[in-house]
């Protein structure tokens, strides 16, 4: 029989813990019927509430049920990489504590593995419930992302994705601190079919990620797969090289020629400053890549785990 993980990254999800185990169990007779048994890897990243005792009255209850918690908050990048380090599955799905994602698509899914695609992914075709100022800064970023890079992301694409072996190893070979995950799914490549719904809410609690959290994490996926910024700044470089260069011959001409006075302080003030801010700018998009490379560098582990709770009796 085959085995499949359902990995769950959690931060302060008490109240959807056993909601999301009592909607998935909805939605594996399927499975059954088809002889795939399944693990439930709850992986919790750093909560502040009861998430972790919530998951572990469930393991007392249903021995599927399987824990890691984190020493602190590592972020939902370092709660996927360890679920999908952690797993023992045949295949694995990652999906949202919140019911975001619901677990009805699951057969569907499937039958496209037996198709022989190699994973099954998802994408939102509507923001409903989001901020419209949100939604279009989302948008925005997906654009900019699919022109100044070669990984293609998929607007609305959603981390609900059920990957075949294979495609797990070659996430997981790619040990990254710095990590962007659908970059990441994007740069693996391998066959995958996209499944399109419609946004889903939260059922209960609130999003943890924030407008600001939002942009600090699409500079990581610019940073992670193109080094366009860096072209760009070495363009404007040259450009303000050269336009020196001619406002320098334009105002000995003027000198010589028709004898004008240069401009006064207040005009050169203002070229300064201009100067200096694109100086600023692009040592600010080195300085990023630099922290990045830093980071790198350092080999510090991606997460540490404070607890495991399951999974011992598969390791025997």
């Amino acid at each position: 029989m085959k085995l499949l993980s359902v990995i769950v990254p959690c931060y302060n999800e008490e109240e959807n813990v056993r909601d999301f185990y009592d909607e998935l169990c909805k939605n594996t007779d399927f499975f059954h019927e088809k002889q795939i048994e399944f693990e439930i890897l709850y992986v919790d990243d750093g909560s502040k509430d009861q998430t972790v005792s919530e998951v572990k009255k469930l393991h007392k209850e249903d021995g599927r049920v399987r824990l890691i918690s984190f020493s602190r908050n590592f972020g939902k990048e370092a709660a996927i990489y360890a679920g999908l380090q952690k797993c023992r599955g045949d295949l694995a799905v990652l999906m949202d504590a919140d019911l975001q994602d619901p677990p009805s698509l699951l057969p569907e899914m499937y039958s496209y593995i037996e198709q022989g695609y190699d994973s099954v992914a998802t994408r939102r075709v509507t923001r409903k419930g989001e901020p419209v100022i949100r939604s279009f800064f989302a948008r925005m970023f997906y654009r900019l992302m699919n022109r100044i890079s070669r990984t293609e992301i998929v607007d609305g694409a959603r981390d609900y994705r059920l990957m075949t072996r294979p495609v797990v190893d070659a996430i997981l070979s790619m040990s990254e601190y710095n990590r962007f995950t659908k970059g990441i799914f994007g740069w693996v490549g391998y066959d995958t079919k996209w499944l399109e719904y419609e946004n889903v809410e939260r059922k209960k609690g609130e999003t943890k990620w924030s407008f600001w959290k939002l942009f600090l994490y699409s500079l990581e996926g610019i940073m992670a797969f193109s080094t366009v910024p860096l072209t760009i700044a070495s363009v404007a470089g040259v450009l303000f090289c050269l336009l020196a260069f001619i406002m320098i011959i334009v105002t000995i001409v003027r000198k010589l020629l028709f004898g004008d006075p240069t401009s006064g302080w207040p005009s050169l003030v203002c070229i300064i400053m201009m100067v200096s801010g694109v100086q600023l700018f692009c040592m600010g998009i080195v300085g990023q890549y630099l922290s990045k490379t830093y980071m790198e560098v350092k080999r510090r582990p991606i997460y540490l785990v404070r607890e495991e709770i399951g999974g011992q009796e598969l390791e025997e």
